[in-house]
């Protein structure tokens, strides 16, 4: 029977660890994709918006509504900034989390292919060992 490979348990905690990191990458980029579309979404809103002025009151109606956006739109453009390091961050992490553990996942091929050679050799063995039993007996039937 082969030996199991002796890090298993490791090799599971950093895929796990890699799981987890893929979630947040996954959550990052949903968030991401989430704002610009709400980002985008206000664009066109404003642009659409009518700026026609008839009176005093419309002027000041329509600064006031443009100053409200620009004030939303640097907002949102500081929110884009922050999920866009906050998915750059969680991409980051899930590089680190897949490299720790493509590197248990190399030792574990290996452990592998080692233990399959090992019993290959152990398999060979017995049999050159029964060829020869057989080779022996074949040889003391036929000396009488």
């Amino acid at each position: 029977m082969p030996r199991s490979f002796p890090l298993a348990g490791l090799l599971r905690l950093k895929q796990l660890h890699q799981d987890a990191a893929a979630v947040d990458l996954a959550q990052a980029n949903s968030r991401s994709s989430a704002h610009t579309a709400r980002q985008n979404a206000a664009h066109l809103d404003l642009q659409e918006t009518p700026s026609d002025v008839s009176n005093a009151a419309a002027l000041s109606a329509v600064a006031a509504a443009r100053a409200s956006s620009r004030s939303m739109l640097s907002e949102l453009a500081a929110v884009t900034v922050q999920n866009q390091a906050a998915a750059e961050a969680a991409q980051a992490a899930y590089n680190l989390a897949r490299a720790e553990s493509v590197r248990l996942e190399k030792l574990a091929t290996k452990h592998r292919e080692r233990a399959a050679v090992e019993e290959l050799h152990a398999e060979q063995t017995i049999l050159d060992e029964l060829a020869v039993t057989s080779w022996h007996r074949g040889r003391q039937v036929a000396k009488p």
